[in-house]
């Protein structure tokens, strides 16, 4: 055998060494075409994802832009009603002020008239301190005067001063000045002298 011939032949057994098996290269075929395969699915998932994103982050600025508009919306609305509580109370504290001037005006009456009829005098003011009165309970207003005996309440009664007395202790001997509540709010407590424990 000559040497080309050894040479060719070494060749041969060489290039069959290198030759894939034919299983083998099947194999790598699979594969190729499984690893293909999950490549375009995973390239449609991401493009479906990006899509799904873009939605959402376009309901996102939706919704920001919505919530922009509900701030702005009640803003405005919390400027109305405290434009409207401003009137209402405005036009409450007109009417007390229309009502408390027919008692100024009889005070006013009173002062002007010259005389020594002091029973007169003291009618008139009876009838000024009733009108003012009939005012206040229009207000809602209403007067906090504790009978004797009555327990006293920290929340309604201010107590002026505790003494010795036949009546049970921490209850109201005397009412010194008279108090005020509306709608439930005490205005002016009541001021009540207390027995002594």
């Amino acid at each position: 055998m000559s040497d080309e011939e050894a040479t060719s032949a070494d060749e041969t057994v060489e290039a069959g060494r290198d030759a894939p098996e034919p299983a083998l290269a099947e194999r790598v075929a699979e594969y190729d075409d499984a690893l293909a395969a999950e490549v375009e699915a995973l390239e449609a998932e991401a493009d479906e994802l990006r899509a799904e994103t873009a939605d959402l982050e376009a309901e996102v600025e939706e919704l920001e832009e919505r919530a922009q508009r509900v701030q702005a919306d009640f803003q405005n609305y919390k400027k109305r009603a405290k434009k409207k509580q401003a009137q209402i109370e405005e036009r409450a504290t007109e009417g007390l002020v229309e009502d408390l001037l027919d008692v100024r005006d009889n005070l006013a009456r009173a002062l002007e008239e010259d005389t020594d009829d002091t029973e007169s005098l003291r009618e008139g003011v009876e009838m000024t301190l009733s009108e003012f009165d009939r005012v206040l309970e229009n207000e809602g207003v209403e007067e906090i005067a504790p009978d004797p005996g009555t327990d006293v309440d920290a929340n309604r009664h201010e107590v002026m001063m505790r003494v010795e007395s036949d009546q049970s202790a921490g209850t109201v001997v005397d009412l010194y000045r008279p108090g005020y509540e509306m709608g439930g709010k005490v205005l002016r407590p009541a001021q009540v002298t207390v027995a002594d424990e």
